[in-house]
């Protein structure tokens, strides 16, 4: 652990609330260190929610509210959400890349 400044830093929140030093990582075994860190881990999450939920009433809804739903649908609809899940942890692995 680092040791706190012994005094406050102008604009950084105090004690508890002190964010986490933002994800780095220069080999691939620090990958998954930094995708299921909490913090991004819940952005991500958060993001494949919504554009998921997103694309399933675009492109699935309509299969499903008819009940002409398949198997081969549920597969397609975890995709839906399985896909912008990967992007965001693609773009948040381009983002704190540190290089060697």
């Amino acid at each position: 652990m680092g040791a706190e400044a012994p005094w406050p830093i102008p604009g950084e929140p105090e004690g508890r609330d002190r964010r986490p030093p933002p994800p780095a990582w220069a080999r691939w075994r620090d990958l998954p260190g930094v995708c299921l860190r909490p913090d991004c881990l819940k952005r991500t999450v958060g993001a494949a929610i919504v554009v998921g939920s997103l694309l399933f009433l675009i492109n699935q809804l309509d299969v499903v509210l008819a009940g002409h739903a398949t198997a081969l649908t549920w597969v397609k609809v975890g995709l839906t959400y399985l896909v912008p899940f990967c992007v965001s942890n693609y773009g948040l692995l381009v983002a704190s890349r540190r290089r060697a």
